[in-house]
């Protein structure tokens, strides 16, 4: 994600307190972490470079010996905690919190000043729009007469080139392949277009469910709501006990959810703070891989009947249909087989890549940026908390009375011209790799993405913590529900 715009609200006085859909600050006392001068620019887009230290220096010659050919890949080591799946919905719950259309990486920014056009919340609006009224486009009118189930389409000719021979089901799209959804970024690339696909898909068996159990005599619109409520209680229920647990780990979790924030602190309602949207949660970034296996083709293992393909390649020049995973496309192959991104205990899965301080080598030659801007993700990250003025990595560790980074651990950012001044990014991802392997966040980090996302849920009041903090989840099994669970309700798996 990208915010800000730098002449709005200069003045505001740094705060505690927010108003709702803005951006602020943890740590608003605490020095920015450097002056903007030329030799730090230089120095940070020297660390963010392609073929430069953040660069894991893949082989982007094929993406298949990337997955089968552990030597390919020795830069990318495997996470034996989290799955390649969670990347993706890690992706699909950034643009669930925020979205502002207004970056800038040229100027040094104010985060008071920026207005977040979303609601800071984890309720899915980025799926369900303004509803059946405001967002008629995305509901689909032909069946029972009302719009209480989402619009779904078919991709022609998938079942031709699916394991199963079953005819896969995308977003809708209009002529021009443009997605008609909730949140335009969910189409980014094929995975996360197909897991907001797949939540439509379980909205709609939760619709049948509902109706079942109401019974005759009810509205669409009652209907509706309650369904809409099940989902996104689901829905809050994974972010916090699967991929916030995966993410920072059980303890953590359960001493905010007992103890409460330490440092997220707000008035009337939660903001999105800096530190959490320009360094720590963009610790996923680190997690991705150059190549992924989107779908199984027609046979589980024969490779060369499968859809292999680089998250994005702008050497893809196929105008339908490229050879890459990126979104805005339709064809038959484009869809996904999810065994390979979530465990379903046939030993089918990927691992994610651990979270560090080398980032794929595809995320260094990003398409469709602005000419003149960065088109490496590591430095856009570096530059961002620079111009949004975020503390240091050092300065935020020592204000949470946490453990500080020795000096040693960060030592090759001393030609930079960074000595004991880590960009917050970037110190997240190291303190992640020398503190846990990589497998989880580190304590600054961990600390500061579970009690934001698990703030962003307290502080709605129609979640299930607020409404029913004991409630338990109906799909799943054993009072609990996974990703999985999700995926086969939604009728979205593949039969092997």
């Amino acid at each position: 994600m990208s915010h800000g715009h730098a002449r709005l609200g200069e003045t505001t006085p740094r705060s505690v307190f927010y108003d709702q859909g803005r951006f602020g600050r943890l740590f608003p006392t605490l020095p920015v972490f450097a002056a903007d001068t030329k030799l730090l620019r230089d120095g940070l887009a020297e660390l963010g470079a392609k073929n430069g230290p953040m660069d894991a220096n893949d082989d982007l010659s094929d993406p298949i010996t990337l997955i089968t050919d552990p030597a390919k890949s020795v830069n990318n080591p495997d996470n034996p905690a989290i799955t390649a799946g969670f990347t993706f919905f890690g992706q699909f719950l950034d643009h669930d919190m925020t979205f502002d259309p207004t970056s800038s990486l040229a100027r040094q920014q104010d985060p008071e000043s920026i207005r977040n056009f979303r609601i800071p919340a984890l309720d899915l609006d980025s799926v369900y729009g303004s509803g059946p009224g405001g967002s008629p486009h995305l509901y689909d009118s032909t069946i029972d007469g009302g719009r209480t189930t989402f619009l779904l389409e078919e991709i022609p000719g998938s079942g031709a080139v699916s394991i199963d021979g079953k005819t896969r089901l995308d977003v809708p799209r209009n002529s021009q392949n443009t997605a008609l959804i909730g949140d335009p970024r969910n189409d980014e690339n094929l995975i996360v277009s197909q897991f907001h696909r797949a939540l439509l898909g379980f909205h709609n068996k939760v619709i049948d469910d509902v109706k079942a159990e109401l019974g005759p005599g009810h509205t669409d619109g009652e209907i509706f709501k309650e369904a809409q409520r099940v989902v996104r209680w689901h829905y809050q229920w994974l972010v916090i006990d699967e991929f916030l647990v995966k993410t920072v780990g059980g303890e953590l979790v359960d001493d905010v959810l007992s103890n409460g924030p330490k440092h997220f602190k707000w008035r009337n309602d939660p903001f999105i703070p800096v530190e959490f949207s320009v360094a720590a949660y963009r610790f996923g970034h680190s997690q991705v891989r150059p190549s992924y296996r989107g779908n199984f083709g027609t046979s589980a293992s024969d490779p060369a009947q499968q859809f292999f393909a680089f998250v994005f390649d702008p050497a893809a020049a196929d105008p339908t249909d490229p050879a890459d995973l990126r979104g805005g496309r339709r064809a038959p192959r484009r869809f996904i087989d999810w065994q390979t991104f979530f465990d379903f205990g046939d030993g089918r899965v990927r691992q994610n890549k651990k979270i560090d301080t080398t980032l794929s080598t595809a995320l260094f030659d990003l398409m469709g940026q602005a000419p003149g801007e960065p088109v490496s993700l590591a430095t856009r990250n570096l530059l961002r908390n620079l111009t949004m003025k975020v503390p240091s990595g050092q300065r935020v560790a020592k204000a949470m009375k946490l453990p500080v980074l020795a000096p040693a651990d960060l030592d090759d950012l001393k030609p930079f011209h960074l000595e004991g001044r880590a960009p917050l990014w970037f110190y997240v991802l190291r303190e992640a790799q020398v503190t846990t392997g990589g497998e989880q966040l580190g304590p600054v980090g961990g600390r500061i993405v579970a009690e934001v996302i698990i703030g962003l849920i307290r502080g709605d009041r129609q979640s299930y913590l607020r409404q029913e903090p004991d409630w338990t989840p109906t799909y799943g099994s054993n009072e609990s529900f996974t990703t999985v669970d999700l995926l086969r309700a939604a009728d979205v798996v593949a039969t092997l």
